[in-house]
């Protein structure tokens, strides 16, 4: 048996969305920009291929990112508890950002429970 298949979930001039089924979460890819003209597809996007209690979002390939696209990965209007992304490969760029807006915690080694 192959690896696992993964399916386009999005796509626009800007942002490229992808996900994969593992054994842990369903693992989203984001490949581009994410700014006001597309983070509202990605909240759709994000949401549809939620099957658990969380899914992992990998960030490390994105090449912008502004405030109404970290509020979407960020969910801070919702108690941690409820928060049902965990990002992956967040570059230091991200890292700044979501520490200036006061949403960064750090938590486990490989996932970040914004």
């Amino acid at each position: 048996m192959g690896g696992p298949e993964e399916r386009l979930l999005y796509q626009d001039e800007q942002l490229t969305i992808t996900v994969r089924a593992t054994s842990e979460a369903p693992a989203v890819t984001l490949i581009g920009e994410i700014d006001a003209t597309n983070s509202h597809a990605l909240a759709g996007a994000l949401a549809s291929c939620r099957q658990g209690t969380y899914i992992v979002v990998d960030t490390g390939l994105l090449t912008f990112i502004d405030v109404s696209g970290l509020r979407v990965l960020v969910m801070p209007t919702l108690p941690p508890s409820q928060r049902w992304i965990r990002l992956h490969n967040v570059t230091p760029y991200q890292r700044r950002l979501l520490r200036m807006m006061g949403w960064y915690y750090e938590h486990r080694p490989h996932h970040l429970p914004i």
